[in-house]
């Protein structure tokens, strides 16, 4: 280090010495020799700080172009890359920021609070972005960064950030269209994009993503048939829970603690019946939702209903197999039913109700009658 130090303090009397031409070959002859050799971490720091102290005495054509060489360099020095990145101008932060795999998640992050929206946009366009800087960047980021995002393939998106997109989406048909052409969208995601959409981009996503509308649909339009498997709907029992549940809502006393209780009564006609009239959608929507292994319409339903999570893990423990559920999965669940917002829910029912009434409408009317119907 005394060797290192002792040439350092050589080069500063050389450069403060020297020309502006003589300190621009200086770098160049640098730079080649570091890319070219094969070197020790110790010695590549040492060539950063050579690197860096002849980069303040250059012009920012010259810097930028400092910036397009060791942007590609796998191995170019921590400390240099970290001064270009941060570069006021984007013409020497932008090739680094765009490429060089030395900047570390904490670094972009840093970058994105600290710097403007050019630079937001180049770190847009690297080939992978962490979560971490996902998020602020779709946070922080203008209209022109976060359709950036939107459109990388690389960037990997948290949960926060799919739902943090969904608000910047609304009244933005260019960016709602992007998010639902992304193939890592999850459905629940989707599902809210849809609800909240136009009806331009809910047409052209339902060209465009099919299978992902067919899972949608396969949740919320399956054929009846589990119900009558369950309970039958012709049995005495079926009879009169149908009776007594209708009759509570007609006098506006079905609610949820009545559902709550129903649940942790394991009465399963009572819930289907209740939650049927309480959502306006038919019976075996709502046993489907109860009985299906992803939960993610279950918590929509009882989201929209404004339901206590007290109240929604009973019905979970309703529907799952032998009402058993892991606090693994428990934990999880209170954790995606807390990131649901309300309005959101309501809107993603409002979708259910309508594209099951439009099939109810054209399918045969020798069909059973929805619940919520009768």
């Amino acid at each position: 280090m005394s060797e290192d130090g002792s040439f350092l303090r050589d080069l500063d009397e050389a450069v403060s010495r020297g020309t502006p031409e003589s300190r621009k070959r200086a770098l160049w002859h640098t730079t080649d020799l570091m890319i070219a050799g094969s070197y020790s971490d110790d010695e590549i720091w040492t060539f950063g700080e050579v690197i860096g102290r002849l980069a303040d005495e250059i012009e920012v054509a010259a810097r930028s172009h400092l910036a397009q060489r060791l942007a590609s360099f796998d191995r170019a020095p921590v400390n240099i890359i970290h001064k270009l990145a941060f570069d006021d101008e984007i013409e020497v932060a932008g090739p680094v920021l765009r490429q060089s795999k030395q900047l570390e998640p904490y670094a972009l992050v840093a970058n994105v609070c600290l710097k403007g929206q050019t630079h937001m946009l180049a770190i847009s366009e690297r080939k992978s972005i962490e979560e971490t800087v996902t998020d602020v960047l779709v946070t922080r980021g203008d209209q022109e960064v976060v359709n950036s995002v939107v459109r990388n393939n690389g960037a990997r998106f948290s949960d926060f950030g799919f739902l943090h997109m969904i608000k910047r989406a609304e009244g933005d048909s260019i960016l709602a269209e992007q998010l639902g052409l992304r193939r890592d969208i999850p459905r629940h995601v989707f599902q809210q994009l849809i609800a909240k959409a136009s009806d331009d981009v809910r047409k052209r996503l339902e060209r465009e993503r099919p299978n992902m509308l067919e899972q949608i649909q396969s949740t919320v339009t399956d054929v009846a048939g589990e119900l009558q498997s369950k309970f039958g709907p012709v049995s005495r029992s079926y009879h009169v829970a149908k009776r007594v549940v209708t009759t509570q809502y007609r006098l506006g006393n079905l609610n949820e603690e009545s559902i709550s209780i129903y649940a942790r009564s394991h009465k399963v006609g009572e819930v289907t019946i209740g939650l049927s009239l309480l959502c306006s959608l038919p019976g075996d929507v709502i046993e489907r939702a109860l009985y299906d292994r992803n939960r993610e319409t279950l918590l929509i339903l009882a989201k929209s209903l404004d339901f206590s999570w007290a109240t929604t893990m009973a019905l979970l423990f309703l529907g799952a197999k032998d009402h058993r559920i892991t606090a693994q999965e428990l934990k999880d669940l209170e954790r995606d039913y807390g990131r649901i917002n309300v309005e959101t829910a309501q809107s993603v029912l409002k979708v259910y109700q309508s594209r099951k009434h439009a099939g109810d409408t054209a399918s045969d009317t020798g069909r059973r009658p929805a619940l919520a119907m009768q």
